[in-house]
């Protein structure tokens, strides 16, 4: 059996997140969370950047339960590079309640795409953050996408928003639904209508098949999880960034807690506060079943959406 030692400094997931105050919409979906092996079951690819904690299809059902989602969105995470194996087991024990987004090497076979097909996949992620993955030619992923579009799926892209400018014209050329994680990790030192933030309004704006993900405020926040005397909201810095998309883009957003919080380096978030940060992006009843419960279900069960 193999075993796998952590990297040093890891933070592990918070073991006994809060019971959310707010009450999500039913049928919401988790749109972004991921399982890590367990490692000596599936293990962690030998290309790796970090060696995570386990995190397993078990815990994952669990906390969905706990905080009241219905469905999740599984996404392969870089520890386990493209061997999608972890990701498509949790899929295949959802009962139905996941689909997943996976990570594809130029010479999988079209059969090997159809049996991810069959196990629920419905999309492949592009990640274009340096310090977590080695770079994949362009013209390979162009070449992957022309393929997984012929089924139907989309790309999901990862980057940070300083390298949006050298990627806007290769996203431009995909053929597929885009949709973007986290909102681009925006800098929420700059302002929301400063011209780093504005250039990825007008990325989506010009580009209607372009989604985004208003995920992971414990990422990008400056001020962080503790609120202010007063104030209700942790990552308060973050709020008006994913505000402005899901008000300006209603159609076109997702929501997922990002759990079990890879490479976090100064706090590990409770996945309940999380849930309570919702409403205040999201705040209306129309703008957060749209968030929780159409968008999401109509990217991955079109076939069951109203």
């Amino acid at each position: 059996m193999m075993e796998f030692q952590k990297t040093p400094g890891w933070l592990d997931w918070y073991a006994d997140p809060a019971k959310p105050t707010f009450k999500l919409p039913a049928g919401s979906v988790d749109a972004h969370c991921h399982v890590f092996g367990p490692g000596a079951e599936f293990p962690f690819a030998p290309e790796r950047k970090y060696t995570p904690c386990d995190a397993s299809k078990q815990q994952l059902f669990a906390l969905r339960d706990q905080l009241g989602f219905s469905r999740n969105i599984v996404v392969q995470a870089t520890c386990h590079g493209a061997d999608n194996s972890a990701m498509v087991d949790a899929l295949r024990h959802s009962g139905g309640r996941a689909r997943g987004v996976a990570t594809v090497k130029r010479s999988i076979s079209d059969a090997q795409l159809q049996e991810l097909h069959q196990a629920g996949v419905r999309g492949v992620r592009f990640n274009f953050v340096k310090r977590l993955v080695d770079f994949t030619p362009k013209d390979e992923l162009l070449e992957i996408a022309g393929r997984i579009a012929k089924l139907g799926w989309h790309v999901v892209i990862y980057f940070e928003a300083v390298d949006l400018p050298e990627l806007w014209d290769f996203f431009s050329a995909l053929p597929t639904i885009v949709v973007v994680d986290h909102m681009g990790r925006p800098d929420v030192a700059l302002p929301v209508d400063g011209p780093q933030f504005e250039l990825f309004v007008k990325f989506m704006q010009q580009h209607p098949n372009v989604w985004s993900k208003v995920t992971c405020p414990e990422r990008l926040s400056l001020t962080g999880p503790k609120a202010l005397a007063g104030e209700q909201a942790a990552y308060r810095d973050v709020i008006p960034f994913a505000r402005r998309i899901v008000e300006t883009f209603p159609d076109r957003c997702l929501w997922g807690t990002d759990w079990p919080h890879p490479n976090l380096k100064d706090h590990m978030p409770d996945d309940g506060l999380l849930v309570d940060f919702i409403p205040q992006i999201a705040t209306t009843t129309a703008l957060q079943h749209k968030l929780l419960v159409d968008n999401p279900m109509r990217l991955y069960w079109p076939e069951q959406a109203a």
